[in-house]
């Protein structure tokens, strides 16, 4: 017995492509890699508007719908700083491992989930996925953060739950 989710919506999300973000971005210019050597996070590549704000070179899986249990820890606040605000936004979700195990999100030599910190939540729909409940703005965007195996179930031979914890990224200007 494996038990269910509990009022679940249906979530959309952005899976981070590290192949696609790796590969060179500037083709001839003067970055090698799509990843920064030091922090190994995607580099930042100029603005081609000339605005002085950098674009993350992050690339993306196509769109994945998953049923989710949707739990906003803080939202809308805002952090100051002295260069202006931050948003504060924390949010928490609980996936059942069947759902997953159905859509091939699960590695069948790991047993490991293949959703993973950097992954991104797009929207919310509703629990059928009929309309949209809420897009989720980015910048800033609501991250993966933390991703852990929460319950092995009510008989413990098998896991049931998967609980993600998201939060936006701090963003910055490039001068």
């Amino acid at each position: 017995m494996r038990g269910r989710l509990i009022n679940p919506m249906t979530v959309e999300l952005a899976q981070l492509d590290t192949y696609l973000t790796a590969k060179d971005p500037d083709g001839a210019g003067p970055l090698r890699a799509g990843y920064d050597d030091d922090f190994r996070e995607p580099v930042l590549l100029p603005s081609t508007a000339g605005q002085g704000a950098a674009i993350v070179n992050r690339k993306e899986k196509p769109f994945i719908k998953l049923p989710a249990q949707v739990e906003v820890i803080e939202a809308d606040k805002a952090r100051e700083f002295a260069g202006g605000n931050a948003p504060v936004f924390e949010m928490r979700l609980t996936f059942h491992y069947r759902d997953l195990e159905c859509r091939d999100l699960v590695d069948p030599q790991t047993g490991e989930a293949l959703l993973r910190i950097g992954d991104r939540l797009h929207a919310i729909w509703s629990p059928c996925a009929t309309r949209v409940v809420r897009t989720i703005r980015t910048p800033p965007g609501l991250y993966f953060v933390e991703v852990q195996d929460q319950s092995f179930g009510l008989s413990s031979r098998t896991r049931n739950l998967l609980i993600v914890r998201l939060a936006p990224r701090d963003q910055g200007v490039a001068t």
